[in-house]
Formats: structure tokens, C-alpha cells, sequence
């Protein structure tokens, strides 16, 4: 299991790799790790996600 730090290290370098797309990508790697059994894995990478979601801010209108 991750810690809080690592889960947003993470996050970050995502975001500045792939930009926003980089939530999508870390969506698809934990739909990848449920297909293949691993929810723990999976759990981590939705961690990721939403650590994206809160970077990104509130979505404009």
C-alpha cells in the first residue's frame, strides 16, 4: 500500500507527463488491474485518480 506522499508524488508526475489525460490513464490501469484479480492494485491507482481530480481543481462551467 502506498502512503499518502507517494500516492501524490505519483499523481503529480502524471499530470505533468500527460495532463489531465493522465486521470483517464489511471483509470484505465485500474479497470486493467480488476480484470486481472488485483483489487488492491487497482484500489491504489483510484487513490491516484481522485489525488488528480483534487490537483486539477473544480471543473469550470
Amino acid at each position: 500500500m502506498m502512503s499518502e506522499v507517494q500516492v501524490h508524488t505519483v499523481a503529480r508526475q502524471m499530470l505533468e507527463q500527460h495532463g489531465f489525460a493522465a486521470i483517464a490513464k489511471a483509470s484505465e490501469q485500474a479497470q486493467a488491474c480488476e480484470g486481472r484479480g488485483d483489487a488492491e492494485e487497482a484500489k491504489e491507482w483510484r487513490h491516484i485518480a481522485d489525488a488528480m481530480k483534487i490537483m486539477r481543481g473544480p471543473a469550470l462551467s
